[in-house]
């Protein structure tokens, strides 16, 4: 027997989260098959796994290695449009549930976000008035520098003040979803890794490795719909979105928990950009930080511990950039300055770089979710913005409910 024979066997494999695909047999039928084994597909998989359904998981890698995991790990609950708060209750208890199911961090040290110009803070002024203190807590400058590990420091801007948004949770993405994987492995879900999927319809899921066929097939993509269902891609106006990301040490003095957004931050999210000062906060970073706005900056930083294989520290990041088929190039200048402005916010005097690399994600510029369902028996899910890691159990139960795409 091969290896590209071998079935994911939880009792014979190391690892289930990344054993070569099982070959489907001939007619191989699920009460659910998913296609993708990112976050909202590993999300369907868990819930679809807790309501007693058989469950097949098809994926082309061989481990989750997609936009999951080249992620900061920042579920910014908070942050998200008011049409979609209760989606972000449902996702912050199914990562709490999954967390406790499969082994991996999910802790709660919510976000901070200093401010270093009065118009930042009106911005959160108004964003707690609109939300309410229990979340969106204001805090003065020296409660803000503790939150980022920056208090004492010469090397970080001088602070107005900052808010902290205690929902918030964090995860590490290189832990959570091969984690996710393989304790959905252990409980009997099938996996097929390395098995491309060509065709889905009306229960039927032609693959690399044959067909498999199921009650129900929900389609996670992500930026790869446009393999698969070209002209829903083109209908959605799905293309990727490209981010500089970078990984660097993590000084004592930095906490260990930390979840920094910053000023672009509030510019981008939806719940704070709807915020009458967002729009003098745009002008103002424009003149303030030209190059930031340049690169279509999102400033934010993320603390990870060490995990096998991978060193811990603060990821650090991002820049946007979009296009139907982008080239993996990493611009040297626009990671520098990603890298500088964080460390300046953290009070690190000298970052130094542990990894550099380009996230991808799917994205379009006329909707946050593209929820389809092309037959009875098919559901096609993309999250087209860079929220997935929010909200992918949230939608995942939209999914399995039967339930229409929030207006966000």
């Amino acid at each position: 027997m091969t290896d590209t024979d071998r079935d994911t066997d939880p009792a014979t494999s190391s690892d289930p989260a990344r054993t070569p695909g099982a070959r489907p047999a001939a007619g191989a039928t699920a009460d659910l098959v998913v296609v993708g084994a990112g976050v909202l597909g590993l999300a369907t998989a868990w819930q679809a796994h807790r309501e007693g359904r058989t469950v097949h998981v098809i994926d082309r890698s061989d481990r989750p290695v997609g936009a999951s995991v080249q992620n900061f790990g920042h579920a910014c609950f908070t942050a998200q449009a008011d049409a979609v708060q209760d989606l972000a209750r449902i996702s912050a208890a199914g990562w709490t549930r999954a967390a406790a199911d499969a082994g991996f961090r999910a802790r709660r040290p919510g976000t901070v976000i200093p401010a270093v110009t009065p118009v930042e803070m009106q911005v959160i002024e108004e964003f707690r008035a609109h939300r309410g203190p229990e979340e969106v807590r204001v805090l003065d400058a020296a409660e803000t520098a503790r939150l980022t590990g920056a208090a004492g420091s010469a090397d970080a801007p001088a602070l107005t003040g900052g808010a902290h948004l205690p929902r918030d949770m964090r995860v590490n993405p290189r832990e959570a979803v091969p984690a996710l994987a393989r304790w959905l492995a252990r409980q009997g879900v099938r996996f097929s890794w390395s098995t491309a999927v060509h065709g889905v319809g009306d229960g039927v899921v032609d693959t690399s490795r044959g067909t498999v066929r199921g009650a129900e097939v929900v389609v996670c993509p992500g930026h790869s719909l446009r393999d698969l269902l070209p002209d829903l891609a083109v209908d959605a106006g799905v293309r990727t979105c490209t981010l500089t990301m970078a990984l660097i040490a993590r000084p004592d003095h930095t906490p260990v928990d930390l979840a920094m957004l910053t000023g672009t931050s509030m510019t981008r999210y939806d719940g704070i950009a709807a915020m009458p000062a967002a729009a003098a906060l745009r002008g103002e970073l424009a003149a303030r930080e030209p190059e930031l706005r340049g690169c279509d900056a999102n400033l934010m930083a993320t603390a990870v511990p060490p995990t096998p294989g991978h060193p811990g520290g603060v990821i650090v990041g991002d820049s946007h950039g979009y296009d139907t088929s982008p080239e993996p190039f990493i611009d040297a200048p626009t990671s520098d300055l990603l890298v500088d402005r964080a460390a300046r916010y953290l009070g690190i005097r000298r970052p130094v770089v542990l990894q550099r690399w380009q996230g991808r994600y799917a994205d379009s510029p006329s909707r946050n979710l593209v929820l389809h369902r092309p037959d009875a028996r098919t559901t096609v899910a993309v999250v087209t913005s860079g929220i997935g890691m929010t909200l992918s159990f949230g939608i995942a139960d939209l999914v399995l409910g039967g339930g229409e795409a929030p207006a966000f």
